[in-house]
């Protein structure tokens, strides 16, 4: 498993051409404390809400946030869901050049209402609102040649089908023609009954109920699986059948003979919800990559486990699969930038976590740190640490500061235990580092009470607190570096 999780790590990062259905995800999270007397329906007290790409947007951000270059092409409405929509993408930087935005169809979103309990939570309702009608034949054409734009250099294709109109056989033609003839692999998340409309493709990636309702043959036991397998095969004249069977993992199929059976490792399942999309995210990441489909297979059933584990459609790093695969991710996994830092919480928010962020130079690291840090942690589920870089350390100490450069304090506050991410920032304050991260508890030193906390408005606003922290006594880095000074 350290040979798969190296794979992982050292990988580069491949151009993503990805075509297919986006949808905005909203989750509206609240707590249930009673049933209506209008109705025998639990009443949902709203906290917040959450937006996040859906659908193919959803394998974006998973791809995003494994390291990859997405092209972004699809259908969003001129309408403001469809602002959310871009929005989004910006922020995640994908390429959202090939979205293709029109007045004929609106925005498709799902809400999804979560209560409460716990660190996660129980899905209580979805309401979809959709159009899935076949698209006219102008908004076909802009579609598809959007497509043909993003195969353009890209290393790999990736068509994400959830049957919303987007990929009309036209559109999907056109692709696979086109990526076959520049030689970039074509890796497809199927929908219908019929798989011959993905021909040669170099993939397809069925769950198991697709793939019964496309061979006639549910894949139940090894030996039905692997009919179907093969039957796959000839549907589309693939290179390659990757079957998700869910609680048994993953099966592998190749035209040349070769079977793999990759068992999913036994975790606590809270939600399914996006484990397929990052199945194909990986895949395709992989495929991308230049890796073999044995090693792709084996890290792509270990990212659905450790998705499997969060609430609704949470992205996950590349550090959390090698962790899964029983390597570790070391220091050097949470630190982070600030945009990539902004993925990762946003999603970690998503699924019920209460983020806490506080902030220093942390120049010669002591025990004063780190029961401020240990006791910080211990206020939410995630502690995001903001660290000033040199520069700005130099500005607000003076110019013999700081003791210890940037990478190497970065690293230790990391080794904490209870440091979950560390984000640099240059600026004279953290005021733009918290509107990034925006933490549900921003935690300060009690010394700051009389100088007014950054930030402390925008948290509060958006229902947050701030928390002054009891400092430890006769503990300072600036005591250290004057005994150090007066011993020299």
């Amino acid at each position: 498993m350290e040979t798969l999780a190296h794979a992982l790590v050292n990988l580069g990062s491949p151009t993503v051409a990805l075509v297919g259905d986006v949808m905005l995800d909203r989750y509206t999270f609240g707590e249930v404390g009673r049933i209506s007397p209008e109705a025998p329906v639990p009443v949902l007290r709203v906290a917040r809400e959450e937006e996040r790409l859906g659908g193919a947007g959803s394998v974006a951000a998973d791809l995003l946030l494994l390291g990859a270059r997405v092209r972004l092409v699809g259908i969003v409405g001129e309408d403001a869901d469809g602002d959310v929509v871009m929005r989004l993408a910006s922020d995640e930087k994908a390429d959202a050049s090939g979205l293709v935005r029109t007045q004929a169809r609106r925005t498709t979103v799902k809400n999804r209402h979560v209560a409460r309990g716990g660190p996660y939570g129980q899905q209580v309702l979805r309401v979809d609102r959709e159009d899935d009608r076949a698209c006219p034949a102008d908004l076909e054409a802009r579609v598809r040649d959007a497509a043909l734009r993003a195969v353009d250099g890209a290393d790999v294709v990736l068509l994400s089908d959830y049957a919303k109109g987007v990929l009309s056989p036209g559109v999907v033609r056109a692709v696979i023609d086109e990526a076959r003839r520049r030689k970039v692999p074509v890796l497809v998340d199927p929908k219908g009954a019929d798989f011959t409309r993905y021909a040669g493709a170099t993939a397809l990636t069925p769950n198991r109920r697709e793939t019964a309702e496309a061979t006639g043959i549910t894949p139940s036991d090894p030996d039905s699986i692997r009919r179907a397998g093969h039957k796959l095969l000839q549907l589309a004249g693939l290179d390659a059948a990757i079957i998700t069977l869910d609680r048994d993992g993953m099966a592998l199929f190749h035209r040349d003979g070769g079977e793999l059976f990759a068992a999913t490792a036994a975790r606590d399942v809270f939600d399914v919800t996006g484990a397929g999309d990052m199945v194909v995210a990986m895949l395709a990441l992989c495929l991308g990559g230049g890796l073999s489909w044995d090693v792709a297979v084996h890290l792509a059933n270990a990212a659905a486990g450790v998705e499997v584990g969060k609430l609704g459609s949470v992205p996950v790093t590349r550090q959390e699969v090698a962790m899964a695969l029983g390597a570790s991710a070391g220091p050097a996994g949470k630190v982070m930038e600030r945009a990539q830092a902004a993925v990762v919480l946003r999603a970690r928010r998503a699924a019920g976590a209460r983020v806490v962020f506080t902030n220093g130079c942390f120049d010669v690291l002591h025990a004063g740190h780190s029961r401020y840090l240990a006791r910080a942690r211990d206020l939410g589920e995630l502690l995001v640490v903001g660290l000033n870089d040199d520069d700005s350390v130099r500005r607000l100490k003076g110019p013999e500061r700081p003791i210890m450069p940037l990478q190497d304090r970065a690293e230790l506050l990391a080794s904490l235990a209870c440091v979950d991410l560390v984000v640099p920032f240059g600026e004279d304050t953290p005021g733009a580092l918290i509107e990034a991260v925006a933490p549900d508890i921003l935690v300060k030193g009690e010394d700051w009470k009389d100088k007014g906390v950054v930030g402390r408005e925008f948290v509060e606003a958006r229902g947050g607190k701030v928390v002054l922290m009891p400092m430890e006594p006769g503990r300072s880095t600036t005591g250290v570096v004057e005994r150090i000074r007066k011993g020299g």
